[in-house]
């Protein structure tokens, strides 16, 4: 049996060795003088041996007690290592559950961030910390209700921001389906909320122009826009390629090649995650030159004219447009890709390709990752065929 004053009298060894103590308790010491406690047992009839922890860490008597707690789990039939880790298993499950929301949302919007363009990564992180984290960011995953949630998601009803609402519910769902995945918690509770209990946000119809006429006489008010070079060309180069607004406006130069007449747009900047071609027509490519002579020394297509380490905004696009006397709801930056799709379909190209020139969204995520050359050949007819078309209504 042992002593405290034996085991402090147990001297290192060339090799490991174990000092017994009573009912399958022993204290093994290693070269190194390291002493941990060890427990023998045998449960059906196969010899098995545990760790109790390091002494002095764990104490004679605290060694004793573990000890005997696992010989009465097996006078019950039951395996302590199997106890034992089941008992590891739920303090880490409880040790989970107490990260709070914050915690969890910060970690799923870091492990998604590949995925999202910058804008996006952005804009995701200010939702969750507008509209979530002053309500529930700082109480436990593991501790909110439905009814909890339920409360937020109406306060942000209450102030009409319904799209909002909804991305805001999908975003708060993420994070718990994600904590299910972990084993943190044990079901989404945004599950319990129904669609039916909250406003539809109405269906928004950016403003735009279809009939040809009309496309004509706009495309002649772009062509006399008078005001900064950066606002002008970018006007008159969004008909042609239909980007959205924050594509444009954040064009980098890198992005252009003159040779195989392509812009190529990084995954990062893009909605959808993927990355997205635009064949650029000959009278793109004209307008792109006549922009590099201007030699700005900035990386990007449209500098800002206060600094040209950054690049004129969406909102620039859109005060050029009001500056022509086109008010929101006669014609919008969105218009551009409105309008080319309206008048594509009407033209006879097909949807498909028209729909990944326009780089909407594709469901199936695995796809997704590898079409963006999809219909390339007839995507490279099509954009030269809208440019000519759109020269022809111009100059009618």
């Amino acid at each position: 049996m042992l002593t405290d004053q034996k085991i402090k009298s147990c001297k290192a060894k060339s090799h490991v060795y174990r000092i017994a103590d009573t009912n399958g308790l022993a204290l093994e010491v290693t070269p190194k003088g390291v002493k941990h406690w060890r427990y023998r047992y045998r449960f059906n009839d196969q010899a098995t041996m545990i760790s109790l922890g390091p002494y002095p860490l764990i104490s004679l008597a605290e060694a004793r007690s573990i000890r005997d707690g696992f010989r009465k789990l097996l006078i019950q039939g039951i395996n302590p290592r199997v106890a034992k880790a089941q008992k590891k298993l739920q303090l880490l499950k409880q040790e989970q559950e107490k990260r709070t929301f914050g915690d969890m949302f910060y970690e799923w919007h870091a492990q998604n961030s590949n995925n999202w363009s910058a804008r996006h990564i952005r804009k995701v992180g200010q939702q969750g910390e507008r509209y979530l984290f002053p309500h529930i960011g700082n109480k436990a995953i593991g501790e909110i209700t439905p009814q909890e949630l339920l409360a937020v998601f109406k306060t942000i009803e209450k102030i009409g921001a319904l799209e909002t609402l909804q991305k805001v519910r999908s975003h708060t769902s993420r994070v718990f389906r994600y904590c299910v995945g972990l084993g943190i918690v044990e079901r989404d509770p945004t599950r319990d909320l129904p669609s039916d209990i909250f406003q539809k946000p109405k269906v928004k119809h950016y403003a735009t122009i279809t009939d040809p006429k009309e496309i004509g006489g706009l495309l002649r008010m772009l062509d006399d826009y008078q005001g900064s070079y950066q606002i002008a060309f970018s006007l008159k180069i969004a008909p042609y390629l239909f980007l959205r607004p924050n594509e444009l406006a954040g064009l980098r130069w890198d992005e252009i090649d003159f040779n195989d007449r392509m812009i190529r747009i990084g995954a990062k900047r893009m909605k959808m995650g993927t990355v997205h071609l635009v064949p650029l027509p000959h009278q793109v490519v004209a307008l792109l030159q006549k922009i590099k002579s201007i030699k700005s020394n900035s990386e990007f297509v449209f500098p800002s004219i206060r600094d040209k380490s950054t690049s004129i905004s969406p909102e620039s696009l859109r005060a050029g447009i009001r500056r022509l006397g086109l008010g929101k709801d006669e014609f919008t930056t969105h218009g551009f890709r409105h309008m080319a799709s309206t008048r594509l379909h009407e033209l006879g190209f097909r949807g498909g390709v028209i729909e990944r020139q326009l780089a909407h969204a594709e469901k199936n995520k695995v796809k997704a990752a590898y079409n963006h050359a999809q219909y390339l050949v007839e995507r490279v007819t099509m954009m030269q065929e809208w440019a000519d078309y759109l020269d022809k209504l111009k100059n009618a």
